[in-house]
């Protein structure tokens, strides 16, 4: 029994010996062959080679998104942008990012170069024709009466020079023809006395020669007539047949309309552009088919304290009275800064806002793809471009078109830019000062470099924008009428309830319909709007509330003047009084005047400044 069990253990260890021989052998014939354990590891280094030779494309509104061909970002809708590895950008710098050949392409940045031109701007100045100051002339009552005869009793008539006007019966002047007659008889012994009763007579507004006429005739006349001193049109007519007046009441107003003048309203920030002999070209809206011209003759010194407009006065001639008075007029000014010759512009599609100062980013060579952050300070805004105080030199180039991507691409990097000042890497979750749905939503008040952003918004809205994003924009205006109303009434209850109207409306607007700049430029501009919400919502103060709808009204302005809307027609209005003095603007859908921002306390002050469709 022993030998057999001994038996049995030798031939397991004989299997055993022959499995290990295999297992060895196989390896030596088909391990350089390819077993599944080697094929694996070719394929791991496969692909990270691949992957190191290739792009990689990340969203820039959600930077932790990394796709290895380009594509849409599966958050946002974005277009994805490619990765600019650090390692390749040689001497870039600090504050500086570099494109590839392939994400300049994809971000269609172009560049401007700077040079000093003459800083030229075009200003849009609403006025109306008014009657020449000089050529008005009221006739007033010399001395007591009743109205006898009214020959011009409608106003609006046309008069001559010396027409008669009226006929008054006057006991006083009865009294006095009398008098005279009296010191006729004394003329050569009292001459004097003689003299002092004509001037009496003068000074009743009759002239030298209706005096002789009554000493001549020797007989009292009872009805005198009242001339008109000039030829004109009767604009006011105060006296009605059979009235009895006094010494100093008003009879008519007459106006000579043959020359007239156009005063133009001219805003505070306008007023340094406007120029004594300036040409100022203007229509009047029931003359559709001309064009006038006019140069300006006066410019008023003092602003008017409740517009904060000055006038502006230009003047014409007009002999076949075409232009009456109160006529609207829509006026433009194309003029140079005062005393300014050459200076420094830049395009304002090259500015982006920090809060607090403007920046643009400068190509560092003509022959790569590298930018570098530059802050710079803005002067005058010149039409399409802006004055340059410091910061670029003659000959820089600076981006001009797709800077909203650069800056992107900067931000991915943690270098400064203009969504995070101080540099440094960011979270994943979200680009710097950009609320991505979660954080501290309160309400910074805007600066007025990002005021200005408002005005160049239209200049970096070259692409196509999507029809339904559109209608969608147009759906956030009109709910926000639901909150002007309530601005109207002065019922802070009514606005608070009104703003889930209009956050429900800027939820419904897919942002993924808008690429590129005009993504971002949505996303900004959503953060601003909702911002202006919560302050509304937070305080039952209506001026509180009102301060921050003019800062909401000044961001769907912007993304307006973006996108576009659809179907309707917006009456762009001002009101100078408002925000503290400082002027306000806000979206209507009427041409009338209603002042949200006061209410019936002056429901109508203001103005409509833009008619957008």
């Amino acid at each position: 029994m022993k030998i057999i069990n001994q038996l049995k253990n030798r031939n397991s260890l004989i299997y055993l010996g022959i499995m290990v021989i295999g297992i060895f052998l196989g390896w030596v014939i088909f391990g350089n062959s390819g077993s599944p354990a080697s094929s694996d590891g070719l394929q791991e280094e496969h692909v990270a080679g691949d992957h190191q030779a290739g792009t990689v494309y990340t969203c820039a509104m959600h930077p932790q998104i990394r796709e290895d061909k380009p594509g849409n970002c599966p958050i946002c809708g974005m277009e994805l942008v490619p990765i600019v590895d650090d390692t390749d950008e040689g001497d870039a710098g600090d504050y500086t990012v570099k494109l590839s050949n392939a994400a300049m392409k994809i971000a269609e940045v172009s560049t401007s170069v700077i040079q000093k031109k003459t800083p030229y701007k075009e200003i849009y100045l609403p006025g109306r024709v008014m009657p020449d100051e000089r050529k008005i002339s009221e006739l007033t009552a010399r001395f007591p009466g009743r109205i006898e005869k009214l020959h011009v009793n409608f106003t609006g008539q046309k008069v001559r020079r010396g027409q008669v006007l009226a006929q008054i019966y006057s006991p006083e002047l009865v009294t006095s023809q009398k008098e005279l007659f009296e010191a006729m008889k004394l003329k050569d012994t009292n001459p004097n006395y003689y003299r002092a009763v004509r001037n009496k007579l003068k000074l009743w507004d009759l002239t030298e020669a209706q005096i002789d006429e009554i000493a001549d005739s020797g007989e009292v006349k009872y009805y005198f007539d009242v001339l008109s001193p000039l030829s004109g049109t009767v604009t006011m007519r105060h006296i009605a047949l059979g009235d009895y007046i006094k010494e100093g009441d008003a009879l008519f107003e007459i106006v000579d309309l043959s020359h007239v003048w156009v005063i133009f309203d001219a805003y505070e920030s306008d007023i340094p552009w406007v120029k004594m002999r300036d040409k100022i070209k203007f229509t009047i809206k029931s003359i559709p088919d001309k064009v006038f011209e006019s140069t300006v003759t006066f410019i008023d010194p003092v602003l008017n304290p409740m517009t904060r407009v000055a006038g502006v006065r230009t003047e014409l001639n007009n002999p076949r009275d075409i232009l009456k008075p109160q006529m609207l007029a829509s006026g433009m000014l194309k003029t140079m800064l005062p005393g300014s010759k050459d200076q420094l512009l830049v395009p304002k599609s090259a500015v982006l806002w920090t809060g607090k100062k403007s920046v643009v980013y400068v190509r560092t060579n003509s022959h790569d793809n590298m930018f570098r952050f530059t802050q710079i300070e803005l002067g005058a805004d010149a039409g399409e471009y802006y004055v340059v105080r410091e910061g670029l030199n003659d000959g820089d180039l600076v981006a001009s078109n797709g800077v909203f991507k650069i800056d992107a691409a900067a931000q991915l990097k943690g270098e400064q830019s203009m969504m995070n000042p101080e540099g440094g890497k960011q979270s994943l979750g979200g680009m710097a000062g950009m609320d991505m749905g979660g954080g501290d939503k309160s309400k910074e008040e805007p600066s007025g470099n990002e005021k200005q952003q408002g005005n160049s918004a239209k200049d970096m809205g070259a692409m196509s924008v999507d029809e339904n994003f559109k209608k969608q924009l147009t759906a956030v205006y009109e709910a926000q009428l639901s909150l002007q109303k309530g601005f109207l009434n002065t019922d802070s209850k009514e606005a608070k309830e009104a703003v889930s109207v209009v956050e429900e409306a800027i939820e419904k607007v897919d942002m993924s319909l808008v690429k590129g700049d005009m993504h971002i430029f949505w996303m900004n501009s959503m953060k601003g709007l909702k911002g202006s919400l919560d302050v509304i919502k937070s305080t039952n103060d209506v001026e509180k509330q009102r301060l921050a709808y003019a800062d909401f009204n000044d961001e769907l302005y912007k993304s307006i003047k973006m996108f576009g809307v659809s179907g309707v027609t917006i009456y762009y209005q001002f009101c100078p009084m408002a925000r503290n003095g400082d002027g306000a603007y806000w979206l209507s859908e009427t041409e009338e005047i209603k002042n949200p921002y006061y209410g019936e306390a002056m429901l109508t002050c203001g103005e409509t400044k833009e008619i957008i469709k």
